[in-house]
């Protein structure tokens, strides 16, 4: 269970799923070699995977390439299914910032053999997210910048503007697959620039008006010993 700053408070968040989306942003679906969408790709992490700010992302032993990617999240606020485009901003409580760390070479691997890649989204802390939530009537998250930084070098700029997908089309379209329950998280996608984690990093990933997410990178061995 993670705590996270909410209003006068703290939010407990305990989601029965996290929903990412792929290819939410066209430079990032060109930079890995991927045609735009023409509907949400959406993917599941564990809940097992989420961290909270000031953290540890492990770099596991299986993997030998593991990339950042920096995300607006939205928080469900209330169950819902098949809800309609122009009710979905009715079931958001608000929104934080997310990183959906990715073990590439596993999921690279799995592509060519046809097989999901759960394994390569499903690690423990593959999923910080913080460093609080804001509520939806206090922004609009339309058009604000978000970026990540490694060691203070800038590696993922843009907008949220860019997203293909918006929140209101997004939020229909999972909740005609399946039912949104409260605490749900939906990870609305990274834009382009992701890249390797080593052992030693320090990972920033902001979103403007939210704030920065930070967390230390350790190999899985470095752990054990």
């Amino acid at each position: 269970m993670i705590r996270l700053p909410f209003r006068d408070g703290f939010y407990e968040l305990r989601p029965s799923k996290v929903i990412c989306l792929g290819r939410n942003y066209e430079e990032h679906a060109k930079e890995l070699g991927h045609e735009v969408p023409q509907e949400p790709v959406i993917f599941l992490k564990p809940p097992s995977s989420l961290i909270g700010p000031d953290k540890t992302i492990i770099l596991p032993r299986k993997s030998k390439e593991v990339h950042h990617e920096v995300e607006l999240a939205v928080i469900i606020g209330k169950r819902g299914k098949n809800i309609p485009k122009t009710k979905a901003m009715d079931y958001v409580l608000g929104y934080t910032v997310f990183m959906d760390i990715t073990a590439r070479d596993l999921q690279w691997e799995a592509k060519k053999k046809g097989l999901p890649w759960t394994l390569a989204k499903g690690f423990d802390t593959f999923a910080p997210i913080g460093p609080r939530i804001v509520d939806k009537r206090e922004i609009d998250v339309s058009d604000l910048e978000i970026g990540l930084k490694v060691n203070g070098e800038v590696r993922q700029l843009s907008r949220t503007s860019k997203m293909i997908f918006k929140i209101d089309e997004i939020i229909s379209y999972v909740s005609s697959i399946m039912t949104l329950e409260k605490g749900d998280i939906i990870a609305t996608g990274t834009p382009e620039g992701v890249g390797p984690l080593r052992h030693g990093d320090v990972v920033e990933a902001w979103i403007e008006g939210i704030g920065v997410l930070k967390e230390e990178v350790l190999n899985e061995r470095s752990i054990l010993c």
